[in-house]
Parts: structure tokens; sequence; C-alpha cells
């Protein structure tokens, strides 16, 4: 089962307690919450109630020689893990666990955990760039910064850490970056980032560019959720547009035009304008651009409503980045396992209420 295999690398996480009292041993402590998760629960003192309820099959995977630790016991073990550590534990078990598709998505974007921050401290709240790769639905990896202003330094540690090699990598526009741009190169990936006014001369070049560019082909209708919209994609070849900074291995340069009207009538047009280093025809390119947002709907949007992590209010030590990164591996296991087609709340309740299900989830 892929836990086992991330059973290894935790078995590397330095125990910060002094060995002569340790009654739980750390893996002990992990796996429980891991499972616990898996099952819906949310705070330390359900993480405990589980291990009770659970304390027989737990022993099939730990010793839990001396039961179950109290809750406190819990948030003391995990408050004092190096976040560092585990995040690099995560993106290890998915190198080995996980292959990749020919030419996926990753889409690397930030969230915020809203209830993170310690009273009195709004600053102290974190801020999780993570690593999505949109085809199989699973996190890749994260790193935590403090501020939201600090991505432009998460995501190049975090993207030198993945395996990037024939990958398509789309960052938002604060990714657009000529140093994440050469990280992603040097990994033997591609970029496709998001160009607004922070690149104000990149942006006006690639803006006058497609004012003079031929009518798009490449268009798509929808309709839904009470509205309808129109797009449009476009494509240039970067070294065709004249004044165009140097930007590392910028090979095509593109533009997604959404049209949308609501039932009372607003309507809105956008542009939005992208390089990137791959040759992209216009409908990969639409493709692409499409599949960066299920970093929002699949990821972000799934763990505030299903695994509520919005709500989370953990704040002691590392606990609230600690418990964000176990959170991924279990929305991973829980996407992995396919005998059921249910979305990931009731996938959650039915590891709660069977163990043999359970089973199935970690063994995914």
């Amino acid at each position: 089962m892929s836990l086992t295999v991330l059973a290894q690398h935790l078995a590397g996480i330095t125990d910060t307690r002094q060995a002569a009292k340790i009654t739980y041993p750390l893996f002990d402590i992990l796996f429980m919450t891991i499972t616990a998760v898996i099952a819906g629960c949310e705070g330390w003192e359900e993480i405990e109630d589980f291990g009770h309820a659970r304390l027989d099959w737990l022993k099939r995977y730990g010793g839990y020689e001396n039961g179950i630790p109290i809750h406190d016991t819990i948030a003391r073990v995990l408050s004092r893990i190096e976040p560092e550590a585990l995040q690099s534990s995560l993106i290890q078990w998915m190198k080995d666990t996980e292959a990749n598709t020919e030419r996926q998505v990753i889409a690397v974007d930030g969230k915020t955990l809203r209830s993170s921050y310690r009273p009195g401290d709004r600053q102290s709240t974190i801020h999780i760039v993570s690593a999505f790769a949109t085809a199989n639905g699973v996190v890749m990896g994260q790193w935590k910064t403090e501020e939201k202003s600090n991505e432009i330094n998460a995501i190049p540690e975090l993207l030198s850490l993945l395996d990037l090699q024939d990958s398509l990598v789309t960052l938002d526009a604060m990714g657009c970056q000529r140093t994440i741009a050469q990280t992603i190169l040097d990994k033997k990936g591609d970029y496709l980032q998001a160009v607004k006014g922070n690149q104000k001369t990149l942006y006006q070049a690639i803006r006058s560019a497609f004012g003079s560019a031929d009518e798009p082909r490449h268009r798509q209708i929808e309709s839904g959720h009470g509205r309808q919209e129109y797009r449009e994609h476009h494509v240039l070849d970067a070294g065709e547009i004249a004044g165009l900074p140097h930007w590392p291995g910028l090979k095509t340069v593109g533009v997604a035009l959404r049209y949308s009207r609501n039932k009372a009538g607003k309507e809105e047009l956008q542009y939005r304008y992208y390089i990137s280093s791959a040759v992209l025809s216009e409908e990969a390119f639409a493709h692409s651009v499409r599949s960066h947002w299920d970093i929002e709907n699949r990821l972000h949007w799934v763990l505030d409503v299903a695994l509520r992590e919005g709500a989370c209010k953990i704040s002691r030590g590392h606990g609230a980045n600690n418990l964000a990164t176990l959170r991924h591996v279990a929305l991973n296991q829980l996407r992995r396992e396919t005998t059921r087609k249910a979305g990931i709340r009731r996938k959650q309740r039915l590891a709660a209420m069977d163990v043999g299900y359970l089973e199935k989830v970690i063994h995914a």
C-alpha cells in the first residue's frame, strides 16, 4: 500500500522528545492522525476519540502498547515536528507512488489557513503553497510561507523538490517571475505563467501584439450556474513579437478572453494574458488555462468544504501547518480509492463507519 511507503519516509522525521520519556512512538501518532482525518476527524479531541474507537484495528499497523495518548499529547507532539520535514516526506512519498502522466499539468497556487492565527497576532496566519496534479487530482507537495506576499520565495523552494520532467507548471500572476521560470526549466519542465501589471513591460508588449492579431479561432460557449459564458483562446509565437523583453525559454504567448452574462443581465468581459516555454496549440493552451483552476475547485474548495480546513482553529506551534500536510495525505488517499463513486465527504463517513472501507482507502 502507498501508506507503507509513506511510513518509510515518516521514519526519517526527527522526534525531538527525550527518548527515555517517549511513551507513544511518533509513527503511531502520525498514522493514527492520518487515518482519523481520512475518517473525517477535525481536531485533537476527535483524533483521540477515533484512536480509542479503532484501537484494535490500529494495532495491525503500529505498536500502541500503551494505548492511545490524550489529545493534549497528540497536539504537543504534532506541534513540535518541523514542518519542512513532514512536507518533504509528503513530496518524496508522492514521487515514489504517483506515476507522472504524459505532459501533465501541475497547478501551483497558495491558500491561507484563515483560522490559523494566534489570538492577538493576526500576522501569524499561515499561507501554504501547493502543487496539484490536475489529471490525477492529487497534491504533489506543499510549502509554507508566513505571508501571501512571500509566495515568490516559497514557490521555487517547492518546485525544486518536485519531479517536473515533461510537466507543464501553471502559475498565476504572482508566480510570473524569471527565477521561477528558470527553476522549472532547470527541472526539465515547462511553465505557463499568467501576466499582469506586476510585469508591466511584458504585459504591454503582449497586449499590443494581440491588439493586431488575427481573430481567435478556439471558441467555447458554456451555460450553467445561472449564467452564460463565451470563451476564446489565441496563441502567438513569442519570436514574432517585437519589443518582448527577455524571458527564460519563452516560446508562446497567449490570451484567454472570457465574456459572461448572468440572469440579471450583468455582463463581464475579461482578457487574461499568458507566457509559456512550451509550444502550445490553441486547444492545448485553452485546456491548460482551464486546468489551472482545478487547484481552486478540486483542492482548495474541497479542503474548506469537505475537510473544513478553513474552520480549523488550531494554532499551537507547528500544529496548523502539520495538520494541513496530513490533510493532503488523507485527501490523496481518498481520491486514489476508486471502488466507490462518491464525494470526499461521503467517503470520509464511509471510512468512519466501515473499517473495511477504511482499509481500502489506506491500501489505495
